[in-house]
């Protein structure tokens, strides 16, 4: 049953329901192992860090800032500042010294707690101009402090600066507590420009637990796997309505080892990104190609049943002839069930995913292998779901979904979403004229996404922000054309290119594993991945599997040129946010010259 209780209180009620039982876990690497942690070590800890930061001086309503990977100290910390009323602001880990001293100081924070060594290393080499800063706080016990360092003590330091005598303050400062309140301040990564403080309210999270709980069938017995980051909305919001529900969250530190923590912890339910579903994908369809002829033979009639079970039947609630309900338990209880329980999700509920396109081969597959993907859409600015497909109601394939209870939506003339309601942010911190841009005149935030309603489903055609225009006044949605091509297991990451261009190209960072391989069997030398990625015959071989994959779109639509990139496009450079989305501008400045060379030598029949 779930508790809808304000997030000041919410910990320490349900230690009181649930005492010993595991609320959290996580992976110890120096044992390697899985360590529990009961619901009342979860309250413990949450009221010491309360005390401390009463300690420490924060105020009501102060912001305190949390840079780290996801690790169970994130929610410590998170739901001790909820205990006294202050505010969260959290920072990627990845995030450099210069978005962190700019949001630092935007959001006034006088204490940061650091993570990790690079965590700790960012934030104590932004301390000269973080104007406010007076502390950090490091998670991680093993992290080597600076020399002449007098800012920074440990985490379990730190909660020993507190004492039980500020426990009746913390009671006046929650029983204070509003649905008004400030619970975090969420810097959007940003495509462009510099990042906007989005605020959260708490009375916008417990109306999210409330319309979600309502189509989402979580509970008390499910295990969440954390792998997106709490930095995350999406992550964030997720991880509360699963601690409202009392379900188990096992915390994911390291991204690269989620394979490794879905075999380990074998989760019911866990949030992702298209990305993840898309190398789950291309790794079975390598499994197929690779293995012997009957296991091939037999793993693709499975996932064809199970694909004509679910897109012909379960999708759009109608129950399966009995013929094909049979032969699909035959496959589930042998094929598909060991595909799972390869991949750890023998114990499967349902897994939400959202963040980009799910391209429909990849949606149909996942639900083929028996695990019941709920796709949806959202916004930092939304509290994450504004849609999503609802287990008990029709499913179509390319859909985000359906509205959650209390959205509503409209769309501008140029088919823009705008959208109202109570989990909708009020704007954005100390940014009144952004805030004011952001919103119509009836009081509907401006998403930037366009889209149209069939059926009582949503659907996305285009961010309207990246709408490319080429210069024969032809209009193209860039991610449509990206998420059809990433699709190919050879392509790793993708940027169409045709704003006032005479046609689509595209900067291409290829799997160059794969394309190693191809270059070995071909019997092709070389001696570096620039040499690798300009040969001919590798250039051919990607072409035509770029023009196999375009037939379906038009003709202005189609890449007609690419680059192959020898270095992967990263967050470290600039070129992807935290949320590794794609920045624009950042690309196209950067490879100006090989664009240019490229349309170039189009021009002169190269």
């Amino acid at each position: 049953m779930q508790n809808n209780c304000h997030l000041s209180r919410l910990i320490h009620e349900q230690a009181r329901t649930y005492g010993r039982k595991t609320a959290l876990s996580y992976r110890d690497y120096e044992t390697d192992r899985w360590v529990p942690v009961s619901w009342n070590s979860f309250s413990d800890t949450v009221r010491r860090t309360s005390r401390a930061l009463l300690a420490a001086g924060i105020g009501r309503q102060e912001v305190v800032a949390v840079l780290a990977q996801n690790m169970p100290e994130c929610l410590y910390t998170a739901f001790g500042a909820y205990g006294v009323r202050a505010v969260v602001t959290p920072f990627y880990a990845t995030s450099s010294a210069a978005q962190i001293s700019y949001m630092m100081n935007d959001a006034g924070a006088r204490l940061l707690f650091a993570g990790e060594q690079q965590q700790y290393d960012t934030a104590f080499s932004v301390v000269a101009v973080c104007q406010k800063l007076e502390r950090i706080v490091i998670f991680d016990r093993k992290v080597v402090k600076k020399p002449g360092d007098t800012l920074s003590l440990y985490f379990d330091e730190f909660l020993k600066t507190g004492d039980a005598e500020g426990d009746a303050e913390i009671s006046v400062r929650t029983a204070e507590a509003s649905e008004a309140d400030l619970a975090d301040i969420l810097y959007t990564s940003g495509t462009t420009g510099k990042s906007k403080g989005v605020m959260i309210t708490h009375g916008m999270y417990r109306e999210a637990f409330r319309v979600n709980d309502a189509c989402l069938p979580l509970s008390e017995r499910d295990v969440i796997l954390n792998f997106l980051p709490f930095t995350h909305i999406f992550e964030r919001a997720w991880s509360y309505l699963g601690l409202t529900e009392g379900a188990q969250l096992a915390i994911n530190l390291r991204p690269q080892d989620v394979l490794r923590s879905l075999q380990e912890v074998h989760p019911t339910c866990m949030a992702s990104v298209p990305r993840f579903w898309e190398k789950v994908y291309h790794a079975v369809l390598e499994k197929c190609a690779s293995g012997p002829a009957l296991q091939r033979k037999l793993i693709r009639e499975a996932l064809v049943t199970g694909e004509k079970r679910w897109t012909e039947y379960i999708a759009k609630g109608k129950t399966p002839p009995i013929g094909l309900e049979l032969k699909y338990k035959l496959y589930d209880r042998t094929v598909i069930r060991t595909l799972r329980k390869t991949l750890g999700l023998e114990n499967a509920n349902f897994f939400p995913t959202a963040g980009a396109a799910v391209a429909p081969e990849v949606e149909k597959f996942v639900h083929a292998a028996g695990i019941t993907m709920l796709t949806g859409y959202g916004m930092t600015e939304t509290t994450a779901t504004v849609s999503c497909d609802h287990w008990n109601k029709p499913i179509t394939p390319g859909s985000v979904g359906r509205l959650i209870e209390g959205i509503e939506i409209k769309f501008s003339p140029e088919g823009e979403i705008l959208l109202r309601g109570k989990t909708i942010t009020p704007g954005y911190y100390k940014k009144e004229s952004t805030t004011k841009e952001s919103f119509d005149e009836e009081g509907f935030l401006r998403t930037g996404d366009a889209g149209y309603m069939k059926n009582g489903e949503l659907y996305l055609t285009e961010r309207i922000k990246d709408l490319f225009k080429t210069s024969n006044g032809k209009y193209i949605a860039p991610q449509m054309i990206e998420t059809k091509l990433a699709l190919d297991p050879h392509i790793e990451q993708i940027v169409a290119i045709a704003d006032q261009r005479k046609f689509c190209s595209a900067l291409i960072v290829p799997d160059y594993k794969l394309i190693e391989n191809f270059a070995r069997t071909e019997g092709i030398a070389f001696s570096s991945r620039e040499e690798l990625c300009a040969h001919p015959a590798v250039v051919r071989m990607m072409a035509a599997r770029i023009d196999a994959l375009q037939q379906e779109l038009a003709h202005y639509e189609k890449v007609k040129r690419f680059v192959l990139l020898p270095a992967p496009l990263t967050i470290e450079n600039g070129e992807l946010t935290n949320t590794l989305k794609i920045r624009r501008r950042v690309v196209c400045e950067r490879y100006a010259a090989l664009i240019d060379k490229m349309y170039l030598d189009a021009e002169q029949g190269k």
